[in-house]
């Protein structure tokens, strides 16, 4: 899961993947706007199989919530 995880975050946000820590935000990560964070939300549903409520679409705005979040939906 991380590799497609990064791949996913690197292909959306045009970054560097490998240096991203749980930490990283919208906050740390000038190119995650509000567009972009869209985009990561509908990209991450295709590559996981997975559809987030819009709730978890307001709430998940960090590279670690993202990760316990898919991590609690792929074995």
């Amino acid at each position: 899961m991380d590799r497609r995880f990064r791949n996913v975050l690197e292909s959306v946000l045009a970054v560097d993947a490998s240096t991203l820590t749980d930490d990283d935000s919208p906050r740390t990560i000038p190119q995650w706007d509000s567009v972009n964070h869209l985009q990561l939300m509908l990209a991450l549903e295709a590559e996981f199989g997975i559809q987030f409520s819009p709730d978890e679409i307001a709430k998940l705005s960090s590279i670690g919530l993202l990760r316990e979040r898919l991590a609690a939906e792929t074995p």
